[in-house]
């Protein structure tokens, strides 16, 4: 089965010509793989390499001239000739046009370089003879000519243009025949009232004060603050000096002071020809009125600040510091005239140089002036300074209650937290609890304002009263005692 097959396979194999056999077919007496003979091995026909066709000889043959690199310049041209740099010769081109040239002449060479010869100085110029006089003479005249020309110049401008300086200018300040007199409502005021407001200095061997005051009577009692004569009044070394308007400083002495109302009352001997303070009626204050303040602010005596009436009767708490014992609620007159520490203790006036008040706290949360001054009345200044002038200290009205300020939905004033026993309050019939809610014809809205309420009160005499008890209103009448 096997042999017809394989005739049929052998009858399609195509004929191998001689060449392929003589290249790739066994040499002649070699029956393996290699050659037996050297000899026969020459006789055996070898393939030869072609030469490679010009078109792909240029595209992937190296450059001309090159033996490195395969790389090309891609600006050459290749199959095209270069062109000549030389210039065109238009005896060798036939295209060329007719044209005229230069003519043939000779050109001459250049010459040698030479070296610059020494300068000449002023003797060569002048006696050496190597100027022509003629020369020296024209650039003389020049010169003349130049520097004359120069002055009448300058001397015109001198002329035409005025100096910048000059000591017959005379300024005038245009004066006035009423020059003295004050030339505002302020002015006017503060010509009246500088001469009584004074500073206060106080010193320590640890601490320094600066604060204000006002003469009250000719015999040199002067009235302040209690905060700013405490320093004084706690050390018996402290050194206490009165300023005067005019710089004059004299010692002065602590007639009294009270601690309750922040209010003070020194004195000073043998000063002449004091100018006393004009005390007003603070009762007739109306908002909006002008005021002006009198004080030493930050240390700086005799200033004066303006404003107006912003507000009475309000409560103004006063607590003790490290460097005063006050422990009040003034009942004050509120003014946007400018108060800042050192002004306590001066006068607060009116537009008819009236005091009015004396200036005792200023709200200074940023550390200036913010236009919230508060003074304590005049009205309620001169009974205390009087009082204290006659007995060096003063008692004051009380009740007998301590109480807290109390707002809620049902009832606004001064809740009593606690009642003494056997004192007013007790036998008023008010308990712990109840809410005063008027005092004396004064509505009371915080436990301050019930505070200054019976502070203006007198010692033993009735004042009605209200409070609020269990959702129910009661009127009273109460007797203050002495504290």
């Amino acid at each position: 089965m096997t042999g017809p097959a394989s005739s049929g396979e052998a009858a399609r194999h195509l004929a191998i010509s001689p060449e392929t056999v003589a290249v790739f077919g066994r040499p002649r007496g070699v029956q393996g793989s290699f050659a037996t003979s050297p000899d026969e091995a020459r006789d055996r026909l070898e393939p030869t390499i072609a030469p490679p066709d010009p078109v792909l000889a240029e595209a992937f043959g190296r450059p001309q001239g090159s033996a490195e690199t395969l790389q090309r310049d891609p600006l050459a041209t290749y199959g095209e000739p270069e062109a000549s740099d030389s210039p065109a010769d238009p005896w060798r081109d036939p295209e060329s046009p007719a044209s005229l040239d230069q003519p043939a002449l000779e050109t001459p060479s250049a010459p040698e370089p030479t070296e610059p010869g020494p300068k000449l100085g002023v003797q060569d110029v002048l006696f050496g003879k190597r100027v022509g006089w003629h020369a020296l003479a024209t650039l003389g005249v020049l010169a003349l000519l130049v520097g004359v020309v120069g002055g009448l110049i300058g001397r015109w401008t001198a002329e035409v243009v005025s100096p910048l300086n000059s000591d017959s200018v005379q300024l005038s300040t245009g004066d006035r025949d009423d020059n003295d007199a004050p030339r505002s409502p302020v002015a006017k005021v503060a010509r009246a009232v500088e001469k009584s407001a004074v500073a206060i200095d106080v010193r320590t061997s640890s601490a320094v004060g600066t604060g204000s005051g006002f003469v009250i009577d000719e015999n040199g009692y002067i009235v302040t603050n209690n905060h700013v004569i405490a320093m004084a009044a706690n050390d018996r070394n402290a050194k206490l000096e009165v300023v005067f308007f005019d710089r004059k400083r004299v010692p002065a002495r602590i007639v009294g002071r009270d601690t309750k109302t922040d209010l003070a009352v020194v004195k000073v001997d043998n000063v002449d020809n004091l100018t006393v303070s004009d005390l007003g009626n603070s009762d007739d204050l109306q908002i909006g009125q002008e005021v002006i303040a009198f004080g030493s602010p930050l240390g700086l005596d005799r200033t004066v600040t303006s404003g107006i009436v912003s507000a009475l009767n309000r409560p103004v708490p006063l607590r003790p510091d490290a460097e005063s014992d006050t422990d009040a609620v003034i009942d004050a007159i509120q003014t946007d005239a400018a108060i800042n520490p050192g002004n306590s203790g001066g006068p607060l006036v009116d537009d008819q140089a009236h005091v009015v008040g004396i200036n005792t706290a200023g709200l200074v949360p940023g550390g200036g002036s913010i236009g919230l001054g508060f003074a304590i009345p005049i009205n309620q200044v001169v009974p205390i300074a009087q009082t204290l002038i006659k007995n060096g200290k003063i008692n004051h009205p009380q009740i007998g209650v301590n109480a807290s300020s109390v707002r809620n939905d049902r009832v606004l004033g001064a809740q009593v937290r606690n009642v003494v026993a056997g004192g007013p309050a007790e036998r008023a019939g008010v308990r712990e609890d109840d809410v005063i809610t008027s005092f004396d014809g004064r509505t009371i809205e915080s436990a301050d304002e019930l505070t200054v309420a019976v502070q203006t009160a007198k010692i033993g005499e009735k004042v009605p009263f209200t409070y609020w008890r269990d959702g129910r209103t009661f009127n009273g009448t109460i007797t203050p005692a002495s504290d």
